[in-house]
């Protein structure tokens, strides 16, 4: 009984060890470091930062709610393959709690968001003492994300370590622009006109980073139900304040929006949909829409359109969504 114990430890002993070993390397050369994240904005950074070094998967693509969102047996098999396991962190990914800690057991598994400085979070009083996880709508915070995800992939691919590191001071300044944008186009909204108004409440390090007030129909978390007296809330804000426009997202049912926008109809403030932002979600792949930077870009657009009730002017410039 224990020789066979024993040969059992030696065979799963030498199954680990040669998959080890084999984790970057394939009998035709050198095998791209294999990298699963859970959003697509965590994905669009680790390929900027590995290139052609790296193969990246998202798991949740265009209009899916991470709060909500449950791996399918599919997922599951293409994170226990992966060399690298990449996710946000901060309860964002709320259902896959127990997943995530089964594959910390076995392999490397990040929390991005362990890289932003504590003392910058967000920990509104309706989440329930935690903190606020779409840290990503604050460009400097998603750098410090960026600097870990560098971090992990170095550590997994020590090989390809300086070409990460390159990778990544590039992609910081384009971010660091990207930063500096954004504060200068919601700047051009006058100020009693900088109130976005949403279906739920992933926009705070938006509006704290950019100077825009923030109001949401829902809290932090989809997984919260929204009542009427929520939306009667809003509608007394709309009506108030001639607020034009409000925002439907892209990851979540619009039927909270169109409640609100019929109950401030219904009391004489007329107000339309200012457009589609993306919150939760990116675009979908292949466009601009579909990168970080390209949607952080889209949702400035169509929130100073939709506030100003015109089309809003958009600097003339090279695209910068690709990777480097």
């Amino acid at each position: 009984m224990a020789g066979a114990l024993l040969l059992c430890a030696i065979v799963v002993l030498m199954v680990g060890c040669e998959r080890a070993g084999k984790s970057l390397q394939t009998a035709d050369g050198p095998k791209r470091l294999s990298i699963v994240t859970t959003t697509g904005m965590i994905a669009d950074v680790a390929r900027n930062i590995g290139g052609d070094f790296v193969s990246v998967h998202a798991l949740m693509g265009e209009g899916v709610d991470p709060h909500l969102y449950k791996p399918s047996p599919g997922d599951i098999r293409m994170l226990g393959e992966a060399d690298l396991v990449l996710y946000n962190g901060l309860h964002l990914e709320g259902r896959m709690g127990d997943v995530i800690e089964n594959l910390g057991k076995s392999r490397p598994v990040v929390p991005v968001a362990d890289g932003i400085d504590r003392s910058k979070l967000r920990s509104p009083p309706e989440f329930e003492g935690q903190h606020d996880p779409h840290v990503w709508f604050d460009v400097q915070l998603w750098r410090q994300a960026t600097a870990k995800m560098l971090e992990a992939m170095s550590k997994a691919d020590p090989a390809n370590a300086t070409t990460y590191q390159v990778n990544t001071a590039r992609y910081a300044e384009r971010l660091m622009a990207l930063d500096n944008e954004a504060r200068t186009r919601i700047a051009s909204i006058p100020v009693d006109r900088r109130v976005l108004i949403t279906a739920h409440d992933a926009f705070g390090y938006f509006g704290r980073a950019y100077g825009i007030e923030v109001l949401a129909i829902q809290g932090v978390s989809t997984d919260s139900e929204a009542g009427l007296k929520d939306i009667n809330k809003l509608v007394d804000v709309i009506v108030a304040r001639k607020i034009p426009a409000v925002f439907i997202e892209s990851s979540v049912p619009r039927k909270t929006i169109d409640a609100l926008i019929e109950g401030a109809n219904s009391r004489g403030q007329h107000v339309v949909v200012g457009g589609e932002l993306f919150s939760d979600a990116m675009g979908k792949d292949g466009t601009d829409e579909g990168t970080y930077i390209g949607m952080v870009r889209h949702n400035l657009k169509v929130i100073i359109e939709g506030l100003l009730g015109g089309p809003a002017h958009s600097p003339t410039r090279k695209d910068e969504a690709g990777t480097p």
